[in-house]
């Protein structure tokens, strides 16, 4: 005989009154004019689309030739166009203090920003191709650099990456930090998409690397597995609550190597072309050309 489970239907409305309560802080829609808040799954759908059409052939339809890529792309392109002008609108309206689920003047900001954004996907095109050199070129278990757009979790990371940073830039709300823990919970690697990453960017190996909003990274670095640029410290207001938006991660200059398990934190600055050795701890600045095998945590001289 199959069990059965029979619940007093008081305690059953008793309980879902509770977790619809807003006062729990959760739901902070509710009451919001009946706004929608963007959805997790169709944005993972567009950065995956995207990825299609930036990397044509190597993700979304494989059949590619000369004749048929251009309408696929452009097909590709004008799909996830809507899907990601849903969404916007959806994060703008949704942040908007003042209006409904269609506020004008979010209608009007969602499609100026879409408008911008595909402006900009040759030259986000143009800076993964750069990073997948270097993920080439600075390994030399690569065999080609195919082999590093199909299976390295730096470039898938740097790819979602760059795409929630051009968002970002737009000021979207929502929907860049999507994407990014999107990369996160697939590859380990955590960039926030305010983060500032130049050309030629690679992340070898890859899990445990943190890279933090106010990071401003230059271009030719390299950092592996478990590397933190992070915040030393948290600035508090009067109210004893964090201080956002200042800058307080790191500045990591051209041509730089990080090596795994180093950890980079609060606003101090690694000079163009230093290496960073395993396992160090670092919150002073380090001058151009130096090398690094020990923490540096007060002011003295790093050999060069």
């Amino acid at each position: 005989m199959e069990d059965k489970l029979t619940i007093k239907q008081n305690i059953l409305a008793e309980v879902v009154d509770c977790l619809c309560d807003s006062e729990h802080g959760m739901l902070s829609w509710k009451g919001k004019g009946g706004r929608l808040l963007p959805s997790r799954d169709r944005v993972i759908e567009a950065a995956e689309a995207l990825r299609s059409v930036l990397f044509p052939g190597y993700f979304g339809i494989s059949e590619l030739t000369e004749d048929n890529m251009r309408f696929h792309v452009g097909a590709t392109l004008d799909r996830v166009l809507l899907v990601l002008f849903e969404q916007v609108k959806r994060g703008l309206c949704f942040d908007c203090d003042h209006h409904g689920f269609e506020c004008p003047v979010c209608l009007q900001k969602a499609e100026r920003i879409i408008s911008e954004f595909v402006q900009r996907l040759p030259r986000i095109q143009h800076i993964l191709a750069t990073d997948v050199h270097a993920a080439y070129y600075g390994d030399p278990a690569a065999k080609s650099t195919d082999e590093a757009i199909f299976c390295y979790p730096g470039i898938l990371a740097i790819t979602y990456y760059r795409f929630a940073h051009a968002l970002h830039c737009l000021e979207v709300p929502l929907i860049p930090r999507i994407i990014t823990e999107r990369a996160h919970s697939l590859t380990g690697i955590d960039i926030h998409p305010g983060a500032k990453i130049g050309e030629e960017f690679f992340i070898d190996h890859g899990t445990g690397v943190v890279i933090g909003e106010t990071c401003v990274i230059g271009e030719r670095v390299r950092i592996y597995q478990g590397v933190t640029l992070g915040a030393k410290s948290f600035p508090l207001d009067e109210n004893g609550k964090p201080i956002k938006g200042i800058p307080r991660h790191p500045i990591v200059e051209d041509d730089v190597v990080i090596y795994s398990g180093a950890s980079v934190l609060g606003r101090v600055t690694i000079g163009r072309g230093s290496v960073i050795g395993a396992n160090v701890w670092i919150t002073q600045d380090v001058p151009p050309q130096s090398v690094v095998t020990h923490s540096v945590e007060e002011d003295s001289a790093v050999g060069g």
